[in-house]
């Protein structure tokens, strides 16, 4: 999962709440099962193992796919203890607090897509360079994923871990039920190349739809799904801010407020206790899916679930998501944490993960591993999935990434969208969300 951040405004607010809880949070003391079993401590203490922490945000898999089991293995010495915070809003701003103090961080620090330009901006001196540290080749990522964590003079201060490249990700249950076909390929062909085919289905859904159910589980989700097939979102390549002028924006806003108008989108917010709860109770039939989404709907579906989801193309390629992993200078195992990084994002881990937690690779190498080729999820059954999300990792534009991309993205969905949901029309939606974001951005 890969929650967004708030805004810039109730940043200053959380930073504000979480002072005295940050580094404790942070340090691996939050009660969310940081699987530390006791057997040894950050400073290498207890029965002489040296204890890397890594802290995390939403479901990563890496635990889950085994490889802390398995590099523990590796390296009988070292035990690996995770702090997960469920959404990166509440995760994101203590990061910053930290870096910027530059003290109360763990020896692995996961950074979000959409914040690692701020990051690389602003605190690369508190991050070791992973570029020089042995075993890292920058031919084994995306030449892009690379250039996303390295500062103007070539200091590369994390190394990527997956990409979201877009598909859609339905109930083949529920689209039988509303007498739509089944088949990946057909679902496909009925939006292919335009995102308001999406929505005449989400009509044609509605019309049919199983009692209780939407057609997609948010405005949010929508709106994120077609930005993502843009190569100018909210930044030009000067580093303006375009979002208000950039009639893509707009179009796309307009388009997912149609959608909500029409009642085609659950009133919900993704990533909320509300939101997982629709998951688990099946009150939608189509979701924007990048691959880790698959990992989200697997942890909050219940069992009788397996099985019934599919994987269709996306009607444009595009990108959601993507997170790299830090050292920084400042944490108690630096040499241990840059050789685990390096081992857990190598392509053959990356394969790994994604066979099991449908985490997408970033490394290209990984794209002809049978991990990959031969992936299936236990939400899609027998279906081999690799080969649509390698497809649209192939196509997706590269986009243009700003520093507050998240703060932007979040009030046009949150504070924008949402609304329309809540009976304000599309204008008034989006003059909200506009004064949201401006506010936020001090524009």
């Amino acid at each position: 999962m890969r929650a967004r951040t708030r805004t810039a405004r109730n940043r200053v607010v959380v930073l504000a709440a979480v002072a005295s809880l940050g580094a404790g949070l942070l340090a691996g003391c939050a009660d969310d099962g940081n699987d530390g079993d006791g057997s040894g401590s950050s400073d290498g203490g207890g029965k002489g193992k040296t204890t890397i922490t890594v802290g995390l945000f939403g479901t990563m898999g890496f635990k889950e796919a085994g490889l802390y089991a398995e590099y523990e293995k590796l390296h009988p010495n070292i035990k690996i203890s995770q702090n997960v915070i469920e959404r990166n809003e509440n995760y994101y701003p203590p990061l910053v607090n930290h870096l910027t103090t530059n003290s109360g961080l763990m020896d692995v620090q996961a950074v979000e897509v959409a914040n690692i330009a701020e990051v690389t901006a602003t605190q690369a001196d508190k991050l070791t360079d992973m570029s020089k540290v042995a075993g890292v080749d920058k031919s084994n990522w995306l030449d892009w994923k690379w250039q996303q964590a390295t500062t103007k003079d070539g200091q590369t201060i994390g190394l990527g871990t997956d990409v979201g490249p877009m598909a859609i990700c339905y109930r083949k249950d529920l689209f039988q039920q509303a007498g739509l076909p089944t088949e990946p390929d057909k679902v496909a062909a009925l939006w292919a190349g335009d995102w308001s085919k999406l929505v005449d289905v989400g009509e044609q859904y509605k019309a049919k739809a199983p009692k209780g159910t939407y057609f997609m589980d948010s405005p949010g989700g929508l709106l994120n799904a077609i930005l993502s097939s843009e190569k100018e979102k909210f930044y030009d390549s000067s580093g303006k801010v375009i979002y208000k002028t950039n009639p893509a924006i707009r179009a796309g806003f307009n388009l997912t407020a149609k959608a909500a108008q029409e009642g085609l989108v659950q009133p919900q917010t993704q990533f909320q206790a509300s939101w997982n709860t629709t998951i688990a109770k099946s009150k939608f039939a189509a979701i924007a899916c990048p691959p880790w989404m698959l990992g989200t709907i697997k942890g909050n579906a219940q069992p009788d679930s397996k099985g019934k989801w599919a994987v269709a193309t996306s009607p444009k390629s595009g990108n959601w998501g993507g997170t790299f992993l830090t050292v920084p200078k400042s944490g108690k195992h630096v040499k241990e944490a840059q050789e685990f990084i390096t081992w857990l994002t190598a392509p053959k881990q990356q394969a790994t993960l994604f066979k099991v937690q449908a985490s997408f690779p970033s490394a290209p190498a990984a794209y002809t591993m049978p991990e990959v080729t031969g992936a299936t999820n236990e939400m899609t059954g027998t279906d081999k999935i690799g080969p649509v999300f390698a497809e649209a990792a192939k196509s997706a534009p590269v986009q243009v990434i700003g520093p507050k991309d998240q703060i932007i993205m979040q009030g046009l969905s949150d504070n924008g969208v949402i609304l329309v949901t809540k009976g304000k029309s599309p204008v008034e939606a989006w003059n909200t969300a506009v004064k949201t974001i401006d506010n936020n951005l001090d524009q």
